[in-house]
């Protein structure tokens, strides 16, 4: 007799960006990285805090889980390592030797390394696996607005496939296409990535924001050498010209010559031929994405589209989707990533979607829902009290003040309008790699002067890099060609025409920073594009206030909105996290529930960190 299903816990653990999500009868209820409660960027260790939070955040102890799913299939990808070592034997010992002792240790018997974690599990309750790439066409597909839909997933690798093609109707997944490690979209990207001076799986977004400032030079030597593009979206990688397989590098000296010299040493300055590198893998991954999307089109006979995986995350490819109207409507799930498949997985078994090898097990009966988003705006993890955060501000002897809500608002508005740098914190911390209002800092997007005071003094980053804005969606179409909904901030869009400042004549590469471009600049990238995030009541009552009090006051209904964080460290979670966030960089104040603090009144310059920043 199948057993009944109502707390089902997904884990994603041992390879990059370890999360928990709970999924209480069918819907997610809590969703976290294990990296926010660390602070070790991009941590892949278990997700032992992540779960505690997903578990308090549901009121529910270890023993009242009725399923644990994991989002990978360790054996079969152990054995297509082995098998991809083996294959280009001698050369891939050298890296063979370096991963085995983790899997012998922790990943090769995972039911017992997760018993062993978890000590408070019941001793009936399942583990169980989902494949890779059906943990992400899962998080895909169940969360979106959408009861049929194609699927696109696309990533580095999971146990063999590296992208998928399919469908999903009511609670069933179909998989039509896929195509196989070390052919890899994903891996291609990170190879430029890594080329371009930046560690992969976290720097991916900044060859990303680099790509504008180039041209795209080198786009028919990657398709002459590098990558086979067949109309369809399938495609082989020339192994010729990579290193992964057989060394502990990415990309090898026959790249490098095909690119023009030697990679990038991280840290240093940043020489112009990168800027053209990096838009031409931008200008091809789209390509690839486009493709495949037409294709999952032709194949299932489905107007809207989900994606997820790693490349999901690019959101200037998913605006040419958009764009190009490849999908009548697309769904991006805001976690893409592998975070987003501890979701999946726990979805995909409540769905009945996931083949189990254990007892039998009975996902939901319930239908899923038309026309909702059950990624709850992407708002998961915990959230803290006034008297917690009172807690943390007297226990640092904090200066700050205590507002009503209409009063906060309108100082804050205050605030941006004389040009300073807010942090912004309220409710509950956002699940996936983006700030999305509740763990944010804050500027006026009509200030020349903000991408450079954000990027240098506060985040302490790459000038280059652009600040997203977040806007009214009621008067989204005013300032940006994009007539739908971008909650996510995963859809990229130009600035409207009349905004723009005409270009600048015989500037190129990163010396378009200096440029004012549009009458919001610290917004608009060098290509007059923005990464926009679109706004609602309902998404996020306190952030669409906000909003509405500044537009009130000074007539633009768009805000600057980057991670409440500095570079080389995770998004911020705690109120501790915050207040050493607003002591040891040179943002200008502090809004942390009704609690208003400014930096240079506080009794401490700098705090010591827990951690080292993970520098890329």
């Amino acid at each position: 007799m199948a057993r009944p299903l109502r707390h089902i816990l997904g884990l994603s653990a041992f390879y990059h960006d370890s999360a928990a999500a709970l999924v209480r009868a069918g819907e997610i209820v809590a969703a976290a990285q294990e990296e926010r409660f660390t602070r070790r960027k991009n941590e892949d260790g278990f997700p032992s805090q992540a779960i505690t939070a997903c578990l308090k955040l549901a009121g529910i102890n270890l023993d009242q889980l009725d399923a644990v799913v994991f989002y990978d299939k360790p054996i079969t990808k152990f054995a297509r390592m082995l098998e991809s070592f083996l294959a280009v034997a001698p050369a891939g010992w050298l890296t063979f030797p370096k991963v085995l002792p983790s899997w012998l240790s922790e990943k090769l018997n995972l039911r017992k390394t997760i018993r062993e974690e978890l000590p408070g599990l019941a001793g009936n309750c399942p583990i169980l696996f989902t494949g890779h790439h059906q943990a992400h066409a899962a998080s895909a597909f169940y969360p979106s607005p959408f009861p049929e839909a194609a699927f696109v997933t696309v990533d580095g690798v999971g146990e063999w496939a590296t992208t998928t093609i399919g469908e999903g109707r009511g609670h069933a997944l179909k998989f039509h296409r896929e195509l196989h490690f070390p052919h890899s979209l994903g891996l291609l990207y990170s190879a430029f990535t890594a080329y371009a001076g930046f560690r992969i799986n976290s720097g991916e977004y900044k060859l990303m924001g680099l790509a504008p400032y180039g041209e795209p030079r080198h786009v028919q030597a990657i398709y002459d050498h590098l990558i086979d593009l067949k109309p369809d979206g399938s495609f082989w990688l020339n192994l010729e010209y990579f290193n992964f397989l057989r060394g502990l590098t990415m990309t090898n000296e026959k790249f490098h010559r095909l690119m023009g010299g030697p990679p990038r040493q991280p840290e240093t300055l940043i020489e112009e031929r990168f800027t053209h590198v990096a838009r031409s893998i931008q200008v091809v991954t789209e390509e690839v994405m486009v493709r495949l999307a037409r294709h999952a089109r032709e194949v299932t006979g489905l107007g809207c589209l989900c994606l997820a995986g790693g490349v999901a995350l690019n959101c200037v490819a998913n605006g040419r989707l958009l764009r190009e109207g490849v999908a009548d409507r697309l769904w991006i799930q805001p976690a893409a990533g592998d975070a987003g498949g501890a979701a999946g997985a726990a979805l995909a078994v409540w769905h009945g979607a996931a083949a189990h090898d254990g007892p039998g097990i009975q996902g939901g009966l319930a239908h899923k829902s038309a026309g909702m988003d059950g990624m709850r705006h992407a708002l998961l993890g915990p959230a803290y009290s006034e008297a917690e955060i009172r807690q943390v501000l007297d226990a640092h002897q904090a200066v700050y003040e205590r507002l009503d809500e209409e009063s906060l608002l309108n100082r804050a508005v205050e605030l941006l309008r004389r040009e300073q740098v807010v942090g912004w914190v309220q409710g509950r911390m956002e699940f996936g790699p983006r700030a999305l209002g509740n763990r944010s800092i804050l500027g006026d997007p009509r200030s020349p002067k903000m991408q450079s005071v954000m990027n240098l003094k506060v985040k302490f980053r790459e000038s280059f890099r652009p600040f997203a804005p977040i806007v009214l969606r009621e008067h989204l179409e005013e300032y940006f060609d994009l007539a739908v909904d971008s909650p996510y901030m995963l859809l990229v869009a130009p600035v409207r025409e009349g905004r723009r400042k005409p270009p600048p004549t015989g500037v190129h590469g990163l010396d378009l920073l200096k440029q004012v471009r549009s009458d919001i600049p610290a917004v608009t990238h060098v290509d007059y594009s923005a990464r926009i995030q679109t706004v609602t009541r309902e998404q996020n009552p306190p952030l669409h206030a906000l909003l509405e009090h500044f537009y009130r006051a000074t007539g633009c209904a768009v805000l600057v909105n980057t991670s409440f964080n500095v570079r080389g460290e995770p998004i911020i979670c705690t109120p501790e996290d915050a207040y050493r966030c607003l002591i040891n960089t040179e943002m200008d104040y502090l809004v942390m529930g009704n609690f208003l603090l400014q930096r240079t009144a506080q009794p401490h310059r700098q705090l010591e960190r827990s951690f080292e920043p993970q520098l890329d």
